[in-house]
């Protein structure tokens, strides 16, 4: 935890051990201390027009973190502890709404976008048209592009086959180009 202050680093410690004894101030104060990273994490995977299922994940990912804050070691940042919680959090609520599994996939050469399309847009504008992607064509990119995670792992954590993993970063990739293409005429 070195990488903040002394202060801070002390009063996050006596945060957890208050969460170990279940104190709900402690638990309130370190919900609101990280809320906004997770948050902005649990963002990347959903829809951005479906908030409230942003923050039932988040929700439930915390929920989790304190029932299980006596497993944290104090080894390596408490933040990683808790990211690592939420995104299982994440890959769960996936799991069980996955609406389709596709058993077999035909799976082509990636077109590639124009870097010069692409470097007019502002980060804003990108995000919003990942956001706009179908939702487990989304979570594929977002693991794979953002998160570097390769198609066997992405299958594992979502419940695909890695065929179906590598058409849904595809379709990701080919709508992408579409809509930059469509925004730069």
């Amino acid at each position: 935890m070195s990488y903040i202050g002394t202060h801070q680093e002390e009063e996050l410690l006596t945060l957890i051990h208050g969460c170990r004894d279940g104190k709900r101030a402690a638990q309130e104060k370190i919900y609101k201390m990280m809320y906004p990273k997770m948050m902005s994490m649990v963002k990347r995977y959903t829809n951005m027009y479906q908030y409230h299922i942003a923050e039932e994940i988040l929700n439930n990912g915390f929920l989790k973190v304190f029932q299980k804050i006596d497993s944290y070691k104090f080894e390596g940042s408490f933040e990683g502890w808790v990211r690592r919680i939420i995104y299982h959090s994440i890959f769960d609520y996936i799991r069980q709404n996955i609406k389709y599994m596709e058993k077999v996939v035909f799976v082509e050469k990636d077109e590639v976008i124009s870097k010069d399309l692409a470097s007019k847009m502002h980060y804003d504008e990108l995000m919003k048209l990942i956001q706009d992607l179908p939702d487990t064509t989304r979570m594929v990119f977002n693991l794979y592009v953002m998160e570097g995670f390769p198609h066997k792992e992405i299958s594992e954590k979502i419940g695909i086959s890695e065929g179906t993993s590598k058409w849904h970063l595809f379709e990701a990739r080919r709508i992408l180009k579409i809509k930059i293409e469509a925004l730069n005429k």
